[in-house]
């Protein structure tokens, strides 16, 4: 997964996310850290094979995500896509030695109805360089779709068996407008970029 190139103007630390490692690191160690950290969303932990992250992601991080996640549920409302949210649903697999947590996850057209369910989508935010390969992890716990957003730009990758391949657009949501989703991105507000979108749609 490419990492975000950090602008030579964010010096200052309170922009960027913030990573650390433990390796090696068990899953057991894994599984610990959770628990210890409860129902809060950060750090958010990632594990894989031995090596394990935690992120505390900048305001201008959940920032992105947060407006992101916005106009597509707006999307979904105006045309009718039953859209389930998750928020950063733990997902984890002892045996492939793995477990992330997206910025955002979604179901498409049903409901995640147990803890072994997988979202249809999930959603990675990249701000800061650096990092675990997050289509490494997520390609075996079997999340069918990812898509990284990274400052104005919007990737798709599909599971094809074992690997992630790129795709032009969601397959979930082919009907999905992604210009309009990054034009409505760039709203210097969260409620000015879904106001916009809901505009563009009625159209």
């Amino acid at each position: 997964m490419t990492a975000a190139k950090v602008s030579p103007a964010l010096v200052d630390p309170s922009t960027m996310d913030h990573f650390v490692y433990r390796n090696p690191a068990t899953f057991r160690d894994y599984e610990a850290l959770l628990e210890q950290r409860g129902d809060s969303s950060v750090p958010r932990i990632t594990y894989l094979e031995g090596v394990l992250e935690l992120m505390t992601p900048s305001r201008y991080h959940e920032g992105d995500k947060k407006k992101l996640a916005r106009l597509l549920e707006a999307w979904a409302e105006e045309k009718g896509v039953m859209f389930e949210g998750f928020g950063s649903w733990t997902l984890k697999n002892r045996e492939k030695q793995r477990g992330a947590e997206p910025d955002e996850c979604y179901t498409v057209g049903r409901r995640a109805e147990t803890e072994e369910d997988r979202p249809d989508i999930a959603i990675e935010v990249i701000w800061t360089s650096g990092g675990i390969d997050k289509l490494e992890v997520y390609r075996q716990l079997n999340v069918r779709e990812v898509w990284i957003y990274e400052r104005g730009t919007l990737q798709f990758f599909s599971l094809r068996g074992e690997q992630y391949a790129p795709i032009a657009r969601s397959e979930f949501l082919p009907d999905l407008d992604v210009a309009l989703i990054l034009q409505c991105m760039t709203e210097p507000t969260q409620g000015g970029a879904v106001k916009a979108l809901r505009a563009a749609l009625r159209r």
